[in-house]
């Protein structure tokens, strides 16, 4: 129906109500011979006159009615109330008289019959309009807020494949109620005799406050009945219009770790972003890529997107270009290895800011290939760092890792070495130099997740180096925020580490992958292969002359900065290409782990 007809439809039903409701209370409450003709047709005129102008003010004929809620009522008996004060007002002015049973009557019929008038059309909409179709008997776990949108929005709905027959909840003041006709039929421990006696074939999860252990718990109990289990999206993503309610995701493997997520301080970052041009090294990658997308949120200048594969590059690019048209966005498809191209870009954009992500970083692989880690990781951190340098760039962001702590692979080796020319060019330069460590990005490319997933989708087995190994978490988001925020507070020569609370076992995060994926961990074998060259058993964050116990901003460490001599550093430099192997490996780890004679005499490069 379009707007004017749907209009003039209101307008006509209210005007028939009003006049209506006033002749019915004269007939009902005043004898028809004490009736005064000249009274009751200047009140009916007045009331019609003054409803259209109240409904117009509260805009009751542009609301939709279809989804009218307490909301509407209250709009409704507010235009109502004030249209019975103003004809007493003017009966008493008028007349000199008031007729208060009349107007009461009028006042009530009006509520009545308006209210009907409007919700009449929704109840129709919900129960005849609706398409019939087959939709799943759905279980919210969750009375709440939370709960309660959710299971509006799939009755209201009409393209909803979910029908909401039951509430779990743990307040006990909710026990034995329903909500909207739907019933709370127990706490969590009853969801698996809900889901069977409720013949239930949905499931989805609606507390956005739950914390980690307790979606954990709850999850658990979902994955037993072998239903499909979703949560509804944060309560952020549907304010901010991201998403809308009923945009159910499946639960992941991110909202079972046992850790909270860390808020950083964005105006304190955007301070040093925005306006500014930016580089990001490496931008192409799972956490340089990232780091693109917090870094345009901030609104800098330009972005200068380097990387040496056209294809991730071109990816990040074609994101972010059409989002932020008024960021200047710029690709440079270039190597770190490359001295002086390194050099040449810097000065060509001048960047505020560099976020050195670009690094080899797959443990076996640099185990079996030490000269190309040490060519990346080591030489590459070398050349941009000494490029930034000479631009006189104002900070230098540099990723780094927890393998890079005591390491005992080349991987984490180099990243250690490439963390000591960072703390070497802090000395001799005016550009602050900072590194940034943190454990396990969630989903990264290479990273033991996807692997899983891989394994589960070929029916097992999942294979787990050792039922003992553990391993810190965190997502590309928080890694790339803390990336962020180390920039923003950096004074330089700092090693900045995230409280990453308690590591988790890699066996326990496997069997969360196999239960997400719709199994009992006993129907996924997990094997255990092995440690593989290079790895450890537990990894650490911090050495133990690098611990500084304090916080320096909530949930971030610095460490401590141990003496660099970088003489041994360029020595490797010069020498590796002459080496084998072997030689290089055990090259890097003396020099990562200070045992090289040079360092007995440590006398620092300045």
């Amino acid at each position: 129906m379009s707007y004017k007809w749907r209009l003039s439809l209101l307008i006509t039903v209210d005007s028939l109500i009003v006049l209506l409701s006033i002749y019915f209370s004269y007939w009902l409450l005043i004898p028809t011979q004490q009736i005064v003709p000249m009274a009751l047709l200047v009140s009916s005129g007045a009331l019609f006159f003054i409803h259209h102008l109240y409904a117009h003010l509260f805009k009751l004929y542009k609301k939709v009615w279809s989804y009218a809620s307490i909301q509407e009522l209250s709009a409704i008996f507010v235009a109502v109330s004030l249209s019975i004060g103003t004809l007493g007002i003017i009966q008493l002015i008028g007349f000199q008289m008031l007729y208060s049973r009349t107007l009461l009557v009028t006042w009530m019929l009006h509520i009545l019959l308006i209210g009907a008038s409007r919700f009449s059309w929704r109840l129709y909409r919900d129960r005849k309009l609706k398409p019939q179709q087959e939709q799943l008997r759905t279980l919210i776990i969750g009375a709440g807020n939370g709960g309660t949108m959710v299971a509006r929005q799939l009755l209201n709905s009409e393209k909803s494949e979910l029908y909401p027959v039951a509430f779990i909840d743990d307040d006990p003041a909710k026990q034995h109620l329903e909500i909207m006709s739907i019933p709370v039929l127990g706490r969590m421990k009853a969801i698996q005799s809900v889901v069977e006696d409720k013949k239930i074939e949905h499931i989805i999860i609606a507390i956005p406050s739950l914390g980690k252990q307790n979606l954990n718990e709850i999850f658990t109990q979902c994955s037993e009945s072998k239903v499909r289990t979703q949560i509804m999206p944060s309560v952020e993503d549907i304010m901010s219009g991201k998403v809308s309610v009923n945009e159910m995701r499946d639960v992941q493997v991110e909202d079972l770790l046992g850790r909270e997520p860390v808020d950083l301080d964005t105006a304190k970052i955007g301070e040093k972003l925005t306006g500014r041009t930016i580089l990001v090294t490496g931008a192409g990658g799972s956490i340089g890529s990232e780091v693109c997308r917090q870094i345009v949120k901030f609104k800098p200048k330009k972005l200068v997107l380097l990387g040496h594969g056209e294809n991730s590059i071109y990816e990040i690019e074609m994101e972010l270009r059409p989002r932020y048209k008024e960021i200047e966005i710029v690709t440079e498809i270039a190597d770190v290895q490359d001295q002086y191209r390194m050099l040449a870009v810097m000065k060509k954009h001048q960047p505020r800011v560099i976020y050195h992500a670009a690094a080899h970083k797959h443990v076996p692989l640099m185990e079996r290939n030490p000269h190309e880690a040490i060519k990346n990781n080591v030489i590459g951190t070398k050349n941009v760092a000494e490029a930034a340098h000479e631009a006189g760039v104002y900070a230098f962001v540099m990723v780094s890792t927890d393998k890079a702590v005591n390491p005992t692979s080349v991987m984490g080796a180099t990243k250690r070495i490439a963390e000591m020319i960072v703390q070497h060019m802090n000395m001799i330069s005016e550009t602050k130099f900072v590194a940034v460590r943190f454990g396990n990005v969630l989903g990264s490319r290479g990273s033991v997740i996807p692997l899983f997933k891989k394994q589960i989708e070929a029916g097992g087995p999942v294979t787990v180096t050792d039922p003992e190994m553990t391993r810190y978490f965190m997502t590309i988001p928080e890694a790339s925020r803390l990336v962020l925020q180390a920039g923003s507070i950096a004074e330089g020569g700092e090693t900045f580490v995230l409280d990453m609370g308690e590591p988790v076992k890699i066996v326990d995060l496997a069997k969360n992958l196999i239960r997400l994926s719709g199994y009992k961990p006993d129907e996924i074998e997990i094997r255990y292969s092995g440690m593989r060259p290079g790895e450890k058993l537990f990894e650490e964050l911090l050495g133990e002359d690098e611990v500084h116990k304090e916080q320096i901003y909530p949930m971030i460490y610095r460490g401590k900065t141990p003496p660099v001599n970088v003489n041994v550093i360029y020595e490797l430099v010069e020498d590796f290409h002459y080496m084998t192997r072997e030689e290089v490996r055990e090259r890097v780890l003396d020099i990562a782990w200070f045992r090289v004679e040079q360092l007995r005499h440590l006398s620092v490069v300045k």
